[in-house]
């Protein structure tokens, strides 16, 4: 089985405001793993990807925006520097969603009345402000997205000045900053406000960093791509990318309007491209999703390759190239078995961490791992990027096409699926799923009825009021009954 990585959560202060509540419950393989919980609502400021919420209502609002920036420029105040210069410098990007503006300059005015200085790059991939925050030496980078979510939604994402998302400690610190402290009291002078100015050539370096991890001796002359930008941040760049690189492409929703983004469409809607990839009769599809940070792909019969299978390819690629370090990647508890198996016949290791990329990420730098992620399309190289790079990993799925000659159809059939069943419940409230009365009884004899040749594992959703629930078995009617029956008990007790 599946070696467990140690997640690191999101902390469980002492401080009841910041405290995690709930819990997810897996049984893999007969033995019970607890994985700690995102706090709910409105007792935690940050969840499992940053700060995310409906735009104009707690915590996207413009006051609590400025608080939050105010805070991040207060902590950045307080590190030590060898940087020559007196400020300290943010670099600011967003995707395409319509509040967007106002989030930008809450908190751009947040920071800047700390003393530090802000760059606005605009609509820009996710993974672009991690790669950009580094190249740039700035002291911090942040992303203004809700990801996946609906237009009305938006968020907050920091990266570190290592390109990486801060961790869960200068989460807390902020966090703590914002409820507690009267930022106001740390205002600098007059004379010290910091600037904000637009940086004009952020995407072209960014389309160029892209291009560059993929091998120089390639090149996708004569491929034909279907690609969907969601309407999201990847709609300037991404085409880019793949028409220099050579490919001849048929692009899908490239026009943001400001409330298109992820409307039926990208990663989490990838039918769109299955349809578009066999009418075009295409080589292969990409679906983004609004903040280009993760992708999916389909097959040229218009199948969806998932996350998953996007892993096995890339691993056992590399590893026939004795380039994966330690025969090992990273995933998380919600990828598929068959993933596990498929790896395991190619002498690969699969360990598994709790939910949310940066905890792969986490698991990948403490070991020395290079390729990991989720099977929603979230797929880390730490060799090209600091966290999910939709492009960067199309671009790897391509090259492995080309080096090995291989349509993506036939490099799927590397790993094979077991059934899989996934539910997503609304709940009104979040409570310690094993102190619920009948919660832990009911889960032990499903798992029985599974007779080890599956797994449950339950948890609550980081960026939405819901519970998430997944049955894995040989037969598909089975698991779903029981998938219902989890979820129809879950939702009458959580309403």
């Amino acid at each position: 089985m599946a070696k467990t990585g140690k997640g690191n959560g999101n902390g469980n202060g002492k401080d009841e405001t910041v405290g995690p509540k709930g819990g997810a419950t897996s049984v893999v393989g007969g033995a019970k793993v607890k994985t700690p919980a995102v706090g709910s609502g409105s007792s935690r400021l940050f969840g499992t990807d940053g700060i995310r919420g409906t735009a104009n209502r707690a915590p996207i609002t413009p006051d609590i925006v400025l608080k939050v920036g105010q805070a991040l420029g207060y902590v950045l105040s307080q590190q030590p520097t060898h940087r020559r210069v007196k400020h300290r410098t943010v670099m600011i990007g967003k995707d395409t969603r319509l509040s967007g503006y106002m989030v930008e300059q809450a908190l751009s005015s947040g920071l800047n009345s700390m003393g530090v200085w802000t760059q606005l790059v605009g609509p820009l991939p996710t993974p672009g402000i991690g790669f950009l925050a580094r190249n740039m030496r700035a002291d911090a980078g942040v992303v203004i997205s809700a990801s996946h979510n609906a237009y009305f939604d938006n968020g907050i994402k920091i990266f570190g000045a290592d390109g990486f998302k801060i961790s869960s400690e200068m989460e807390l610190e902020i966090e703590r900053l914002v409820r507690e402290v009267d930022l106001n009291n740390h205002l600098v002078e007059g004379n010290e406000i910091g600037r904000a100015k637009r940086i004009d050539d952020a995407a072209g370096r960014y389309i160029v960093y892209v291009k560059n991890t993929f091998p120089l001796d390639l090149n996708l002359d004569g491929v034909r791509i279907v690609l969907d930008c969601a309407s999201g941040a990847g709609y300037k760049v991404a085409p880019a990318i793949f028409e220099e690189l050579g490919a001849e492409l048929i692009v899908l929703d490239d026009r943001p309007t400001g409330f298109n983004i992820n409307e039926k469409t990208g990663a989490l809607f990838p039918k769109k491209t299955c349809e578009a990839v066999v009418k075009y009769r295409a080589d292969v599809g990409i679906s983004l999703d609004g903040d280009g940070d993760r992708v999916i792909l389909v097959d040229e019969t218009g199948k969806i390759v998932n996350g998953d299978h996007i892993l096995a390819i890339c691993g056992i690629h590399l590893a026939k190239k004795k380039s994966l370090p330690s025969n090992t990647i990273v995933a998380t508890h919600m990828s598929n078995v068959g993933l596990e198996l498929a790896l395991k016949e190619h002498g690969i290791n699969l360990v598994r961490t709790d939910v949310g990329d940066k905890y792969v990420v986490e698991e990948m730098r403490n070991h020395g791992y290079i390729l990991g992620g989720e099977q929603s399309g979230h797929i880390i190289s730490l060799e090209h990027s600091t966290t999910g790079d939709g492009c960067v990993a199309a671009l790897h799925v391509l090259a492995v096409m080309l080096q090995e000659k291989k349509k993506l159809s036939e490099l799927t059939k590397l790993m094979k699926d077991v059934p899989q069943v996934l539910i997503n419940t609304r709940v009104s409230s979040r409570r310690d799923l094993e102190s619920i009365p009948g919660y832990r009884t009911m889960l032990d004899e499903i798992n029985h009825k599974l007779e080890g040749n599956g797994r449950t594992f339950v948890r609550f959703s980081g960026t939405e009021p819901v519970v998430r629930v997944l049955v894995e078995g040989k037969d598909k009617k089975k698991i779903g009954l029981y998938a219902e029956q989890i979820a129809h008990f879950l939702q009458k007790e959580l309403g």
